[in-house]
């Protein structure tokens, strides 16, 4: 059973959670809001000089969690995969420079050819990536997503798939995260995050929840405690691989992305301490 949060000491926002604002904002904004932990999604890293985006991170003290996201390895055309694993290493660049620890991978699918041959092509693709993300100093976490996005944005859908690709690859530097989001469902998940724990492959831990019903599938998630995610019981068994990272807030809604975002931030904080 996982113990309560009583405090914010383990709060990360993910940048593209209060997606209206820039990096500095967030930064600000957050740091402000007494949380110091923060994943920053590349998006707010376009036209913006990685030095000074250091900078700012480190002005305020900011713990950079992670960089979201790599991935997108898989594809029909030799060109796309080539141009996938170009992106994959300006990312490890990015996460370098902004001293982000872990690239969390999304990673990818093709409908127009079997899951089975996506899923060799996530393979491949991070072991092209692995050496500079390890001389970089840059680990990779392998996220699998919902089985409702196996046809276009990942191939991995399930806890023991990642748990697979991870063991086959077997690098300190390639590992899992964990989204409740994707994988609340699964009767199997309790035993995969054992395996996670005892493989040393847990990466990052992220939290949402997922609204009944929902009105879209990527972009109506839910504040921790609105849904039917038991994010609590999930977080005990993270919790009981030794796991003492943070617990990484992502929510995707265009619902909370049209409202006052510093009156959503503290909402996220009242969701974190009694729902999380």
């Amino acid at each position: 059973m996982a113990t309560k949060i009583t405090d914010f000491s383990k709060l990360c926002v993910h940048t593209l959670t209060t997606k209206p604002w820039n990096l500095s904002e967030c930064v600000e904004y957050y740091s402000s809001a007494g949380i110091q932990g923060i994943t920053i999604w590349r998006n707010v890293l376009e036209n913006q000089n990685l030095k000074d985006a250091k900078r700012i991170l480190d002005d305020h003290n900011m713990d950079v969690v992670s960089l979201a996201r790599g991935g997108f390895f898989p594809s029909i055309h030799k060109g796309k995969r080539a141009e996938s694993i170009d992106d994959n290493l300006l990312a490890i660049e990015q996460a370098a420079a902004v001293g982000a620890p872990v690239i969390v991978l999304v990673c990818g699918a093709d409908g127009g050819q079997s899951l089975e041959k996506s899923r060799e092509q996530i393979k491949e693709g991070i072991i092209k990536i692995l050496p500079v993300a390890k001389a970089a100093g840059v680990k990779l976490a392998i996220e699998p997503l919902h089985p409702m996005y196996a046809g276009d944005r990942s191939a991995i859908n399930t806890l023991a798939q990642a748990n697979d690709v991870v063991e086959e690859i077997n690098s300190d530097f390639v590992g899992i995260a964990v989204d409740v989001y994707h994988l609340w469902w699964d009767n199997n998940l309790k035993q995969e995050i054992k395996r996670c724990g005892a493989n040393n492959n847990l990466f990052a831990f992220h939290v949402c929840d997922w609204n009944v019903p929902t009105s879209d599938f990527l972009n109506d998630r839910g504040l921790m405690g609105n849904g039917c995610i038991n994010v609590q019981e999930i977080r005990g068994w993270v919790e009981e691989t030794g796991f003492n990272g943070y617990n990484e807030v992502e929510i995707f809604s265009d619902k909370y992305w049209a409202t006052n975002q510093f009156d959503y931030l503290e909402k996220i904080k009242n969701a974190y301490l009694n729902y999380t």
